[in-house]
């Protein structure tokens, strides 16, 4: 499978339009149990010039071994970088849509109390929906960008920075109930996880309101 390298075009294209870029990305959306995590990283055009830290790809293309230090050097790269979040409690209340469109104005107010404002960029979402909007924010110009985790840069940095800051949430709750084996799974429907709900039934920090049991089987 060829590998497509994260590039800076889209962004410096933009950047001709506003002054920064904001690039978003979900992490945790299909999964079971945890919170639901949006990675928020602000590119500028000096940050534009810079070189594209070697390996940064969309978190599901990193290497689990890497993506530690790979976040580490893709938040140094970006201007600044947050990540926000929606509980599983949340994502039961309001669902999955809005609890992203939630976790990414939490994301958006942790750049603002950094200096950013929100309302001078352009905000890159990966996907071809804006669920920002619809949950309350105002004022802002989204740009729904399908594989913009894959094919632009700063997108990138937004994913693997909120997949390892997800990760550790999820290794957290491992410690806590280690029966659901999150530490490896990371809340999502591997094997030994749907085996330990059929064992152990669900926990507090399960999806609830989602279809988690598997139907009987039919003989």
């Amino acid at each position: 499978m060829t590998v497509v390298e994260p590039r800076l075009t889209l962004e410096r294209r933009l950047l001709k339009e506003r002054p920064i870029v904001i690039a978003c990305d979900e992490v945790g959306r299909g999964a079971l149990a945890g919170p639901v995590a949006v990675g928020a990283a602000v590119m500028t055009p000096a940050g534009a010039r810079r070189r594209i830290p070697q390996g940064l790809r969309d978190s599901k293309l990193v290497p689990e071994p890497k993506r530690a230090d790979v976040a580490r050097r893709a938040a140094a790269w970006v201007e600044v970088s947050a990540v926000g979040w929606a509980s599983s409690v949340e994502i039961d209340e309001i669902g999955i849509m809005r609890a992203l469109g939630l976790a990414t104005i939490r994301a958006l107010a942790d750049l603002r109390a950094h200096g950013v404002v929100p309302e001078d960029a352009i905000v890159i979402l990966d996907g071809n929906y804006d669920y920002i909007t619809p949950a309350g924010a105002t004022d802002l110009l989204v740009r729904p960008v399908i594989k913009a985790d894959r094919d632009c840069a700063s997108a990138a940095a937004a994913s693997v920075i909120a997949k390892v800051a997800r990760d550790s949430v999820m290794t957290g709750l491992h410690d806590e109930l280690p029966a659901y084996q999150w530490a490896s799974n990371k809340g999502y429907a591997s094997p030994e996880h749907r085996e330990a709900i059929r064992a152990h039934g669900i926990s507090r920090h399960h999806r609830a309101s989602w279809s988690i049991y598997e139907p009987p089987m039919l003989f």
